[in-house]
């Protein structure tokens, strides 16, 4: 499974991002590298390679930092290490987050950096999508032709259906994240609407961004030979209350 570091100048900054991304990922190695090693805001080298070190399992690290001078220390660690690793320009908080998430499900090296470069906090507001769940955005190609799930519509355009929301927070931070990990490997554009909003459910954090809360009802349309799967797995995590 892939590591993740994160690098800040204050190490109060790099444990409160481990943390949340930690919650989303219990699996996942995430290592904090913060400060001047001697209580100051800062980075430190040595801080840095040994979080890399502790965080590789093998598979290979990703390495996020919060401000310039932060990559050029978590660059000279990635090139000191033994093992591959993959320094992002990313946002902190959100490119933890979603990199965590890609982790937890299985992605390899190069899908976790690209999680986390691709991360943002907000719904998919220029996605021009239908009550199908058709969108002009690129997505995975092919109408979803499985047997809709019962209570779901099917049609040409693919699957979809209203699901009840009825854990107490809604989609808050830990059931976006299960919701992104039990769609990773299918192949479907999943779409999930609520009211105005629709975002992405291949992104915690758009997902989050909803403001979906317990109790409510939103729309999941999905696109694609996988469509059938995807909307009944969904309906099925909100019919466990994403196991909350």
């Amino acid at each position: 499974m892939i590591g993740l570091v994160v690098v800040s100048h204050s190490r109060a900054l790099a444990d409160g991002v481990v943390e949340l991304a930690g919650q989303m990922a219990p699996d996942v190695r995430i290592v904090a590298a913060g400060g001047d090693g001697s209580g100051g805001l800062g980075t430190d080298f040595a801080a840095v390679a040994e979080a890399i070190s502790g965080a590789d399992s093998g598979g290979g690290v990703v390495v996020l930092f919060d401000l310039g001078s932060a990559k050029m220390v978590a660059d000279m660690a990635a090139e000191e290490s033994a093992g591959e690793v993959v320094v992002v320009d990313a946002p902190l908080v959100e490119g933890a987050v979603a990199a965590a998430v890609a982790a937890q499900g299985g992605a390899d090296l190069r899908r976790v950096a690209d999680a986390a470069r691709s991360a943002s906090g907000r719904t998919d507001r220029s996605a021009r999508t239908d009550r199908s769940g058709e969108t002009g955005q690129p997505g995975r190609s092919g109408a979803g032709s499985a047997s809709a799930p019962a209570g779901a519509e099917s049609s040409v355009d693919g699957v979809r259906a209203e699901v009840v929301l009825t854990n107490g927070m809604g989609l808050h931070a830990r059931p976006a994240a299960l919701v992104v990990r039990s769609l990773a490997e299918l192949d479907a554009r999943v779409v999930v609407r609520f009211g105005d909003e629709r975002a992405d459910a291949a992104s915690v954090l758009a997902l989050m961004g909803l403001g979906a809360p317990g109790g409510a009802t939103v729309e999941v349309s999905a696109t694609g030979p996988d469509a059938a799967e995807a909307v009944r797995r969904v309906r099925e995590l909100a019919g466990r209350d994403f196991d909350e």
